[in-house]
Order: structure tokens, then sequence, then C-alpha cells
């Protein structure tokens, strides 16, 4: 065990008395537990640079007063049971460092009282500060939480078996990587795979690894905007990446969304001439569920390619669909689109496998007066990435190629496409049942889960308190809502990690407890 401490030349204490009362004050402050070992007296004087006789001096006090104690042959430890002077110095925070005899009593005697360091706070930092800190969500006996595959139902022992296998073929996954892009059969897997189920039409040296799909949104963000310049996003559309670019200092404009998708229209309106971005999701709009139709498609791309903007199409859980045929990337649609497309594999396989990826267009880049660059944008985001933290994990992304190369990442979507539309039509039916036309559902086409609006003459926090009450989590949609909230209460059910009978029964259990609490405030209001 290491021990870092320091001494002062400009003191009249001597060295194994300073020493002695760091210790001391360790003790005291918690930071050496009782019972703990402490290094030899010559393993301590090799690592501080002092003598041995100066530590055993220390050690001698030390143990004379209680605080040490030895055993033979197994070292010197802290003492169980410190003596009521040392338990009553617990409660001070510091004695003070002053010349003393080494048998005199040390009285305890505290530090004048220094002001707090204040820092301030970059304007970055000042608009994260100003966000809501992130809550993890209340735990509940049956939750409707999203964004969470069915971790039991993953072939465990398979991943076992693929990551010894990569452990053992070499230590090359220890050391740093040279590809700035990330694992180069990785992203040949990706390529392939998106050609063949998403339509895309892209290349390896198009794909850009990341932890997901939030880093992805970050580095857009860095590399595109700065503070006041305008975006559009979807209304309602996903909080989190909003909070992103937000956070940076850009003007978030929203557009509606309708059964269609995102209300393009909108987009050409004259004082939206300075957007330079707008973030959709497509294929199984958030938290909606709504496909945004081809003719929509045709014409987002079409005022991208006038407005000289860019599309980030968030492709987020697009893989389980149940009720139609897959639909097409629209990074595929068009060549040379000006797509940026991303993705993640945490709804596809498990949140913890923090690998995402981003699909980039061989577009021109150029400076913000327009003098073009020799980069590409590809080698730029590489670039970024490098200089935030260098790389995913080279295990997992080695692992991850070999589960997409060898076809387990297409055995496993069948699969679990499977279980979940049995658990999505549990839920579908299960509302339909007990909660007949109080329920409004919306995005039962694909995804992990649906929202729906609630009807009762109750709002929004009343509906959660209830639900909390009988033991249901529900998620509220409200946050987000950049404007215009939904004219009924409404609620995203995720369904992946339920067993069809916990959602039958939690709906059972959110109806029942929707019904007494609206009769009750009912008889109270009649009773006024």
């Amino acid at each position: 065990m290491d021990l870092a401490f320091s001494f002062r030349s400009d003191t009249p204490l001597p060295l194994h008395r300073q020493l002695y009362e760091q210790i001391r004050a360790a003790i005291l402050a918690g930071h050496l537990r009782p019972q703990q070992r402490l290094p030899s007296s010559r393993a301590l004087a090799q690592s501080l640079r002092i003598s041995r006789s100066t530590v055993s001096l220390s050690y001698d006090q030390l143990l004379s007063e209680g605080y040490l104690q030895t055993a033979v042959g197994s070292g010197t430890f802290v003492c169980a049971q410190l003596p009521d002077l040392q338990l009553q110095a617990i409660a001070i925070p510091q004695t003070s460092a002053r010349s003393m005899t080494l048998g005199s009593q040390i009285e305890p005697t505290l530090e004048p009282t220094l002001e707090p360091t204040t820092v301030s706070l970059s304007d970055y930092g000042q608009r994260l500060a100003a966000q809501p800190p992130w809550q993890p969500e209340p735990s509940a006996e049956i939750h409707f939480r999203y964004g969470r595959s069915d971790m039991e139902r993953f072939p465990l022992a398979l991943w076992r078996k693929l990551l010894t296998r990569q452990m053992q073929a070499n230590l090359d996954w220890m050391d740093y990587t040279d590809d700035t892009l990330g694992y180069l059969p990785l992203r040949e897997a990706i390529a392939q795979y998106l050609c063949r189920a998403r339509a895309l039409s892209c290349t390896p040296d198009q794909v850009l690894i990341t932890h997901g799909t939030q880093q992805a949104i970050q580095l857009i963000t860095q590399l595109f905007l700065n503070p006041g310049d305008t975006i559009a996003m979807e209304n309602p559309g996903y909080a989190s990446s909003r909070k992103i670019f937000q956070s940076r200092g850009v003007n978030v404009f929203p557009i509606p969304v309708d059964f269609d998708g995102i209300q393009v229209e909108m987009l050409t309106h004259p004082t939206l001439s300075s957007i330079r971005l707008v973030c959709v999701t497509p294929s199984h709009q958030f938290p909606t569920g709504a496909l945004l139709s081809l003719p929509r498609r045709l014409q987002l791309l079409a005022w991208a390619r006038h407005q000289g903007a860019l599309i980030v199409e968030d492709d987020y859980d697009s893989e389980y669909r149940y009720s139609s045929r897959p639909i097409p990337a629209l990074q595929g649609l068009e060549p040379q689109s000006p797509v940026i497309y991303t993705g993640t594999f945490a709804k596809m396989l498990f949140p913890g496998l923090r690998i995402g990826y981003v699909v980039l267009p061989k577009i021109q880049v150029a400076t913000g007066q327009g003098h073009p660059l020799n980069q590409t944008l590809i080698e730029i985001f590489g670039q970024a990435r490098w200089s935030s933290d260098r790389h995913s994990s080279r295990l997992d992304q080695a692992v991850l190629a070999d589960f997409i190369r060898e076809g387990h990442l297409d055995r496993h979507i069948r699969r679990m496409r499977l279980c979940y539309a049995g658990r999505q039509r549990a839920l579908l039916t299960a509302l339909q049942e007990h909660l007949g036309d109080r329920v409004r559902i919306f995005g039962e086409a694909a995804g992990l889960h649906i929202m729906i609006q609630l009807f009762f003459q109750l709002d929004a926090d009343n509906i959660l308190a209830c639900a909390r009450a009988a033991g249901i989590g529900l998620v509220d949609a409200r946050p987000h809502y950049q404007t215009d909230l939904p004219e009924a209460p409404a609620f995203i059910l995720g369904y992946a990690e339920l067993e069809e009978g916990e959602i039958i029964q939690g709906i059972q259990r959110l109806a029942i407890a929707l019904r007494n609490r609206e009769s009750t405030t009912n008889r109270s209001l009649t009773d006024r």
C-alpha cells in the first residue's frame, strides 16, 4: 500500500514529527481505517525517500499513544479501537503542526477557517448547470421504462465464447489503436449489415465508431455548430439530444410532428432560412412512433440540398418492425445525400455495450468563409473523436465484429423480434381491454416502446403519483415536448424487458388505480 505524505522545509518540526502528525491525521479522518495494515518501516522509508529510523520513530510514537498496534510476523496495523481522546478528536478537521517534544501530550487545535475557493464556469458550463440534472427513474414493481432490451435473453454464453477467443488470439486488444475511425473489421461488418438490412449506401471508410448516439451528437455539434446557430428538431423529440444542442448555445427550433412524421413544409418558412441542421428520427419517430412518409422524405432531402444544410438521421431501433416491411433508411434514398446517419447497439444487444456508429456523407468541407479544405469530413470527424477519447474498447469492438460477421446478430434480431412482437400484442390488448376509450395509442408499428395519452379527469402529475402508489412505473412524455404539450397527459411505455404476464398485470392495476383516483377526486369535488 502506498501512502502519500509531504514534508515541509519551512517548519521547525523534524521529519519524524511531521510524518507522525500526518499519519495520525489520516487515522482520525478515516483515510486509514481500523485494522488496516500499514507498510513496513523499510517499505515506507523507501517510498518516501527518507531514512528508516525516521519512520521507526514515528511508528513508535503512534504505537505508544494507541493509534497503531503490531502483530508478530504480520506487521503494523491501525488499532481497532481508538482511545477516548482520539475519538473526541475525530470531529476536529486538522491539528496544528507546531513544535513539541516527542513525549508531550498533543492538544488538538483548530486551524483558521479558510474561505472556500470560487471558480467561474465557462458559458458552456453555465448552460449545462442551468439544465435540470439527470435523475434515474424511480423504482417500481412493474416499470414500463423504455430504452432497455431483454438482457436475460441475450446469448451470453456465445458472447463469452467470442470474448475468450479474442482475448487468447493476441494482446492487441490491450493496446492503443492507430485507427481514428475505429476497429476496421467492425466498420466493415457494420457497413455490410447496414447496406443489407437498412438499404444504406456506404463503405467502411464512411463509418466512425462512437460510444453511442450521445457522443455522435456531441461530435456533430462541435464540428458544425457555433453558439447562436439555429437548428430544427422534431417536437416532440428526443430530449437528451436537444439538451446537448442547447448546452452548446445552439437555438433549437421545434417542428411539429403528425402521423406522417415531421412537417417538412414548416422548414421552408422564411424565418428559418438560417437553419444549419435538422435532427430527425424518420423510421420510428421518438416518442410518437410515427413513420416519415416517402413524399416527406424526398421533400426533406430536397430542402437540405437547397438550404445547404445537414440532416442527422437517428435510427435507434428500426430493426424491430411488426406490422410492415422494413423501411429503408433516409440516407440510402439518394447518393451523395447530406445525411449523417447515427445508430447504436444498445437496443439490439444491451445498453452496457457502449458502441454506436456514425455513417458520414462524402461531401465537401469548407471553412466558415467558404474556403474548401483538403481534409474530408470523415477525416475531421476522426480527429475530433481521437482528441475526445481515442477509441472505444478494442476488445468489445473485436467481439462485436465477430458477432455480426458470423450471423449471430441477424439471428438474435429475428428471435427477439418475435419475442417483442408478443409483448407488444399483450400490451395493446391489455390497454384496449382495461382502458378502452380512455387511452389513445401511438407508434405500435415498430420499436420497443409506444406512446399513449390517457383521458381521465387527472393531470399528468396525479396520474404518475397514482401509478407509483399502485407499484407501476410510467415515463412522462412532457420532457420531450419543447412546446405545445399534448391535449391529454402522454406517457411512454416500454415493454421490452417485461414478460407478457407482467405487462397485463401492470395495465390492469394501472386502470383500477386511475378509476379509483378519479372517482375519489370527483366525490371530493361534489362534497364541496
